[in-house]
């Protein structure tokens, strides 16, 4: 276990990415498909990493990127959200919202350590390994153009949005 965590730090104190292209990989998805990044080539993208379907912080942040959704689109970019969640709870959070956007199950945690976004927290007095609310934007190359961590939810969609039409 001890050698575990030893590995797990070195993750997740990974160095910022920004400027380097993106490792392909694949997650199960809503809708019935498996989203590939290097399909993806061509488009913009912004990831956005969030702990858990239908929490408050979670569910609003999505709200926010569907309310906006229209605009990244006109900005030539494709929105995911990516959560340790079952692509069962995925379906269900999708279809509640109305999100016009694809959600994608990492329930390995792949994606979240080649990203970085698993902390150590505090819930109610006691640490829990979780996710820490990013998002992150990719050229049409593949390369990250931008980075967020630690995200409040306020005012951020509109901030990603600004980022990515500028870009």
């Amino acid at each position: 276990m001890n050698a575990l965590r030893r590995i797990s730090k070195k993750v997740l104190n990974k160095p910022g990415m920004v400027g380097k292209p993106v490792k392909d990989f694949t997650l199960p998805s809503t809708g019935g498909q498996a989203f590939s990044l290097s399909d993806a080539r061509g488009t913009k993208l912004v990831l956005y990493f969030y702990p858990k379907d239908n929490t408050p912080g979670c569910t609003a942040e999505g709200a926010d990127f569907r309310d906006r959704y229209k605009e990244f689109k006109k900005a030539g970019c494709e929105i995911y959200g990516i959560s340790r969640d079952s692509l069962k709870s995925h379906e269900s959070f999708k279809s509640k919202m109305k999100f016009p956007f694809d959600l994608l199950a990492d329930a390995e945690e792949r994606v979240c350590n080649q990203f970085g976004v698993i902390k150590q927290k505090s819930m109610y007095g006691r640490k829990v390994r979780g996710i820490e609310r990013s998002t992150f934007v990719l050229d049409r190359d593949g390369v990250l153009a931008r980075e967020w961590r630690g995200v409040k939810v306020p005012g951020h969609v509109e901030e990603v949005l600004n980022f990515v039409k500028a870009l």
